[in-house]
C-alpha cells in the first residue's frame, strides 16, 4: 500500500526577512514538494496563513509593492499600548491576503504560535480569527503592542518558539521543513545600514507627502521623534551606539538564536533551510525582491538534503 506521508512547513520569525519565505515555497513546489500542514511564527504566521488559505500570490505581489514610505505610513504608532505601534493598521490591511477569516476554514491545515504575557506559556493558536491569530503571533516586543485573545494577553511567538517544529508535527505533518530566519546574525539592526537609515529619513522629509493628510505625521511626536529612536548617538569616546530600536531588535534576534538553537536540538526538523539573511534590517520590508531571492537560493543549497530526506518519503511505501 502507498500513501503520501504528510509534509508540514515550518516559518519562522524574523520581521522584514520573513519576505524569505515566499522565496523558499516557490522553490519547493519547483522541486515537486507540496506541503500538507503550515505552522507559523510572527512573519511566519502572516506568510504561513496565505499560503493556507491560496492567496500566498497576492501578498507576495503586495510585499514587492511596499517602498519606504508605505513601510512608515502602515505604522500606527501609540506607545501608550506596550508598544512602539498599535499594530492595526497594518494587520488590517494585510488581512485580506490571510485566505480564510477562520483557520479552521484554511485550505490546508494551519496554526500560529504566541506567547502568553502573563504565564510566558507557549499557546497554539489553531481557530478562531484568522487575523487575530496572526496578529498576536507579530507582537514583537517593544515594537507591536500586544494582542489581548482568548482572555489573556498574548505577544510574539518567538520568546518561546521561533520556528514552531513541534506545532508543525501536532498539524499531523510526519516529515517537517523548517524555515530558519536567524541563522545569520551578521549584520542585525532597525535598517541594514545608515545609508538606508538615512534614505528613509531624506524620504520622510519629500514634500511629496502632506504631512496634513497623512497619518503618520500626527503619530509619535513626527519626523524628529522617529529620527531619534533610530539614529545612533556618540558616546563620550567618539564611538557611536546603537540606537534604541536597533538595540532591542538584535537583543530579540539574539534570543531567537538561542531559542531556535535549543528547541531544533529536542526536536529536529527533516530538513532546515537558513537563508543568508544578516544584512537585513527589521523594517526593511521594503526589499521583498532580495529577501525572496535569497530565499530561493538558501532552498537549492538544500536541494540535496530535500532530495534525500523528503522527496524519497513522500510516496513512500508502508
Amino acid at each position: 500500500m502507498r500513501r503520501k506521508l504528510k509534509v508540514g512547513l515550518a516559518l519562522g520569525s524574523g520581521a522584514a526577512r520573513g519576505w524569505a519565505h515566499f522565496g523558499v515555497i516557490e522553490e519547493l513546489e519547483k522541486m515537486g514538494i507540496h506541503v500538507d500542514v503550515i505552522a507559523g511564527c510572527s512573519i511566519g504566521s502572516l506568510v504561513g496563513a496565505s499560503y493556507a488559505g491560496g492567496q500566498l500570490q497576492d501578498l507576495r505581489e503586495w510585499a514587492l509593492k511596499l517602498d519606504s514610505w508605505n513601510v512608515f505610513s502602515l505604522m500606527d504608532f501609540a506607545l501608550n499600548r506596550g508598544g512602539l505601534v498599535a499594530g492595526e493598521k497594518v494587520f488590517n490591511e494585510a488581512q485580506v491576503f490571510m485566505g480564510a477569516t477562520n483557520i479552521e476554514n484554511q485550505g490546508k491545515p494551519f496554526a500560529a504560535v504566541a506567547t502568553d504575557v502573563e504565564s510566558g506559556n507557549e499557546v497554539w493558536l489553531r481557530d478562531g480569527l484568522t487575523r487575530d491569530a496572526v496578529r498576536a503571533s507579530c507582537s514583537m516586543p517593544g515594537m507591536f503592542a500586544p494582542k489581548f485573545l482568548n482572555q489573556r494577553w498574548l505577544a510574539d511567538g518567538a520568546l518561546v518558539n521561533p520556528v514552531p517544529v513541534s506545532l508543525c508535527r501536532a498539524l499531523g505533518a510526519e516529515i517537517v521543513i523548517a524555515v530558519n530566519l536567524n541563522a545569520d546574525p551578521s549584520r542585525l539592526t532597525v535598517f541594514a545600514d545608515a545609508d538606508e537609515r538615512n534614505a528613509y529619513q531624506e524620504d520622510l522629509e519629500t514634500e511629496d507627502h502632506n504631512k496634513e493628510d497623512t497619518p503618520f505625521w500626527r503619530l509619535a511626536g513626527s519626523r524628529e521623534y522617529l529620527g531619534k529612536l533610530l539614529q545612533s548617538k556618540t558616546q563620550r569616546d567618539n564611538q557611536p551606539s546603537p540606537g534604541m530600536m536597533a538595540v532591542m531588535s538584535t537583543s530579540i534576534n539574539i534570543m531567537q538564536d538561542r531559542i531556535t538553537r535549543a528547541r531544533m536540538a529536542g526536536d529536529p526538523p527533516d530538513v532546515t533551510i537558513s537563508p543568508k539573511l544578516g544584512g537585513f534590517g527589521i523594517l526593511d520590508f521594503h526589499r521583498g525582491a532580495e529577501c525572496i531571492e535569497a530565499g530561493i537560493l538558501a532552498t537549492q543549497k538544500a536541494a540535496s538534503q530535500l532530495e534525500e530526506s523528503v522527496l524519497p518519503f513522500i510516496n513512500k511505501e508502508l
